[in-house]
Parts: structure tokens; C-alpha cells; sequence
């Protein structure tokens, strides 16, 4: 019903699915143009890394560009930034040259950190009641994505002479509507906090609040990464096709996208802290499953747990992280929890393929169990301080 009723709302769950649309058809296939365009091997997942690193460096800046010019410039300015990086990429391709295909997704990069920034918009968009729901049906226009997304890669890919280049275009155009929908967004800034934002982010990061609620998402985004891209290894590994794989990732996106229109309410109605401990939990199933057995129903119902506790987390900590700051600070904070998010999940990423070859599937998967300890320790101490705090007033 708030989907209906709220025009902004409306707006993101769309540009949302137009987002993990391109981000999926990037992820199918920037690997395998790396691949078959490298001049050397090596040099094969260079594209997807500077993907990543196009991301990183832009999550700050954009951060603070909405703080100062409003969501609706900075979100427009991250779409814009995803049709220039598609265009680019599929000149490249059809052109032949490397050197652009490498240096092209840097832009879908800014497009992939601006979309971060939905579920926050969505946030403000809502009364404090409404705040879980409002961020778990922004995160939940994935559901189309992963529906459509696959289909349009497929149709698109020999769409031009040169294989792949189509793919991009149709890319761009998925990101133009992005840009066009965000251009309807209500608009208006505000005044960000004086200072320079290493010291203001130095301070927020000293404050329990922040410091539980980043580590709560940023432990949820680096484990799916980690097990996410380590899965397929692992299956291949076990002497399972491509295809059977693929049905597993699919189900995994599923997990990741689908329970967002449940997690919403249930932060609503019991709380972000509650629904953070129940995503945790979930996990750690998700790791039994893992551990236990090497079939394709434990390989299936891991992802999709691993899906579902990802989702808990992340909306549980960008609630959570409204606790601990003001509206000047509000750039900063953000921006803070998408670095966190960013940094685990490249690192994640950088070092699966190393670590399911050296450590194993199973030590990969215990390994998650430390990192949630961790994390539900941090949000536990965030809340007792906070209590404290209001105690004393």
C-alpha cells in the first residue's frame, strides 16, 4: 500500500530494478569481454576491478554532492554517469580497444554507488514508523531485475555485428530511464555539518551507534560477496555444469530481493535490532547447510538463505544508522556505511577465488560465523550506550 500511495517511493522501486538490471547484465558479462579482449590473461578481470574502484571513489563525493544539491541531483548525476560508462564500453567493444573497455565500467562504478543511496532517499521519503518498510521496498525493485535482467542480456548480446557490444547499449538505455526517473524526484538540500569530512566522519565513527549499525551492513555485504562469488568455484569444483550453477545464483537473487517486502514490516513492527539478530541466525543456517553436504539442494538452499540474511542486515543497518546522527551529518554517515559496504565487498571479491582454493569451501563458510559474532557484539554495545544516553536525559 505505501508503495502505492507514496510518488517518490514509486519512483526508486523502479529506478532500483532499472539499476540491478544493468548490475546484473555487468556482472554476466564484463568478465567474459575482459577474457576474450585481454592482451594478456591476467589482464582479464582488470574491467570488473575497475568497476569496483570506479564504485569506491565515487561513494564519498556523491555523498556529499547530495548533501549540498539534493538526492535528486546526485542520483541523476550517478545515472548519468551509467549511460556514459555503457556508450564508452560498447564503443570498446565494437572498436576493438582495451584500454576503453578497462576504464569505461569506472563510470558504471559511480552509477553502482549512487544507486546505493535509494534505500536512504526512500528513508526520507517517510515518517520514522514507516522507515523499514520504506527502505525494504526500495531494495526490493531488485525482484524485477533478476527477473528481466537475464533476458535482456540474452536478447541484446548479438543485438550489434560485434558480440557483447549490444549489451551495453541496451545498458546505457536502462540507465538513461534511471536518470530520467530520478529527475522526478523531489528536490532540496541540506546544510552539511562544518569541518572537514575527515574529522566529521572521524567523530561519527567514534560514536557506538554508527560504529554498530556500519558493521552490521558492512558484515552482511562482505559475507555475500565472499560466499556469493566463491559458490560457482566451489560448484565447479564439485564437478557441477554452468548451468546448474547459474539456477543456484538465480535462486540466491531471489533470497536477496524477495524477502525485502516482509523484513520491512517486521523492522516496523519489532525493531532493526531484533530483525539484524533473526538475518544473523539465518546465516549461520545458511553456513550449516554449506558445511554439511556438496549437493545441489545444499548448494541451492545456502544461497537462498545467504540471500535472505544479506537483506536483513543490510536494511536493519541503514536504519539503525539513522540513531546516530543529525540531518547536517547526514552525507557523512552515509556515506560512511557505503564505504564499509564497498571496501568489505571488493575485498570479498579480490580474495574468494584465493581463498576456496587455498582454505576450502568449509573454512570459507566458518569463517562467517567470527565476523557476525563481531558485528551483533558492535550493535549490542551501540544499543547499551544509546540507552544509557537517554537514561541519563
Amino acid at each position: 500500500m505505501l508503495l502505492l500511495t507514496n510518488g517518490p517511493l514509486r519512483l526508486l522501486f523502479m529506478a532500483q530494478a532499472l539499476y540491478w538490471s544493468c548490475s546484473l547484465i555487468g556482472i554476466t558479462l564484463t568478465s567474459l569481454v575482459g577474457a576474450s579482449m585481454a592482451p594478456a590473461i591476467e589482464l582479464a578481470t582488470l574491467p570488473l576491478g575497475l568497476l569496483m574502484l570506479g564504485n569506491l571513489v565515487s561513494v564519498h563525493p556523491l555523498a556529499m554532492v547530495m548533501q549540498r544539491r539534493g538526492r535528486r541531483f546526485g542520483l541523476c548525476l550517478g545515472a548519468v554517469c551509467g549511460v556514459a560508462g555503457g556508450l564508452l564500453l560498447a564503443w570498446g567493444i565494437y572498436t576493438g580497444v582495451f584500454w576503453l573497455v578497462a576504464v569505461a565500467p569506472m563510470l558504471i562504478g559511480a552509477y553502482q554507488a549512487s544507486a546505493m543511496y535509494y534505500r536512504y532517499a526512500a528513508l526520507e521519503a517517510v515518517d520514522s514508523a514507516q522507515s523499514g518498510r520504506a527502505a525494504a521496498l526500495v531494495v526490493g525493485g531488485g525482484v524485477l531485475a533478476a527477473l528481466i535482467a537475464p533476458e535482456i542480456a540474452g536478447a541484446s548480446r548479438d543485438m550489434l555485428p560485434v558480440p557483447f557490444a549490444g549489451a551495453y547499449v541496451a545498458l546505457a538505455g536502462l540507465a538513461a530511464l534511471g536518470a530520467i526517473l530520478m529527475a522526478l524526484l523531489p528536490d532540496g538540500g541540506v546544510p552539511a555539518r562544518r569541518g572537514s569530512s575527515w574529522t566529521v566522519m572521524a567523530e561519527l565513527l567514534r560514536r557506538p551507534a554508527i560504529r554498530g549499525a556500519i558493521a552490521v551492513s558492512a558484515a552482511g555485504h562482505g559475507i555475500m560477496i565472499l560466499v556469493m562469488t566463491a559458490t560457482p568455484l566451489a560448484m565447479k569444483f564439485c564437478g557441477f555444469d554452468i548451468d546448474v550453477s547459474a539456477n543456484v545464483i538465480r535462486w540466491h537473487l531471489i533470497g536477496m530481493f524477495l524477502p525485502a517486502f516482509v523484513a520491512g514490516p517486521m523492522i516496523d513492527r519489532f525493531g532493526a535490532r531484533r530483525v539484524a539478530a533473526l538475518g544473523a541466525a539465518i546465516l549461520v543456517v545458511s553456513v550449516a547447510f554449506a558445511v554439511t553436504d556438496i549437493s545441489v539442494t545444499a548448494f541451492l538452499i545456502s544461497s537462498f538463505l545467504l540471500g535472505i540474511g544479506w537483506n536483513m542486515l543490510l536494511l536493519a543497518g541503514t536504519t539503525l544508522l539513522g540513531e546516530g546522527h543529525d540531518s547536517s551529518e547526514r552525507g557523512h554517515a552515509q556515506s560512511l556505511m557505503e564505504l564499509g559496504n564497498s571496501i568489505t565487498g571488493t575485498l570479498a571479491s579480490v580474495t574468494s577465488g584465493a581463498l576456496i582454493a587455498g582454505a576450502g569451501w568449509s573454512l570459507v563458510n566458518y569463517g562467517v560465523v567470527p565476523v557476525l559474532g563481531v558485528a551483533m557484539f558492535l550493535m549490542w554495545r551501540g544499543m547499551v550506550v544509546r540507552q544509557a544516553a537517554l537514561n541519563a536525559k
